[in-house]
């Protein structure tokens, strides 16, 4: 039985959570403010859940998701993390994180930050562009007309054929932006940020995004 471990389990990793067991998954889930406070959330979830702390998250997780405010990634598990699969959800709110100078320069993106704080793991971006309630009403069986689709970016193919696996579990079908430096294309603002496409709708969207800089 894979499990996957959630450091941070607000409204995206909740609901990610809740695709995993659906999908037949064993999950961990963690926060910030302690393992008694997800009590509600692993009651719903049943049987193949449990809370813990993100350290002990990362540890059980074979695939790990990390979904907390940017500003917070320097205190993601690292050694727990090394030589795993890790999803990163997240995206850059200024207003929220605080000014990120790399950022706000467009000289790297939110998952290649992850990536550089996680040196032994695989970082995949995706689930960053969805609304946290279209997880569970969206998904669709492969093969669906007008199935949803969601974007990766990743550095490693392995890691990206794992999220891409689990993706089409959960119910959506996967376009591929390339390595995590593409990962841009899908970060807030840009035409595939928060609307339902399908597979051809998203990749034309990623096509047509700009830099900020260039707009």
């Amino acid at each position: 039985m894979t499990t996957i471990g959630f450091i941070g389990s607000g409204h995206i990793g909740s609901q990610l959570a809740r695709l995993a067991v659906r999908s037949g998954y064993d999950v961990v889930v963690s926060n910030s403010r302690g393992p008694e406070t997800l009590s509600e959330l692993v009651a719903e979830l049943g049987a193949h859940a449990r809370a813990a702390t993100a350290r002990e998250a990362a540890a059980a997780a074979d695939i790990a998701v990390v979904t907390i405010p940017l500003r917070n990634i320097d205190q993601v598990p690292v050694g727990e993390l090394a030589g795993k699969t890790v999803i990163d959800t997240n995206n850059y709110y200024p207003q929220r994180d605080g000014s990120i100078p790399a950022l706000d320069a467009e000289e790297t993106t939110t998952a290649e930050l992850l990536q550089a704080h996680l040196p032994s793991s695989h970082v995949v971006k995706a689930f960053n562009h969805i609304y946290a309630s279209d997880l569970t009403s969206d998904p669709l069986p492969a093969g669906s007309p007008g199935r949803r689709a969601l974007v990766i970016a990743g550095d490693d193919e392995h890691a990206k054929t794992q999220v891409s696996g689990l993706i089409d579990e959960f119910g959506f079908d996967v376009v591929d932006a390339g390595p995590l430096a593409e990962g841009w294309r899908i970060q807030r603002d840009t035409p595939g940020y928060g609307p339902r496409l399908d597979a051809a709708g998203l990749t034309q969207a990623l096509a047509a995004a700009k830099r900020y800089r260039d707009r």
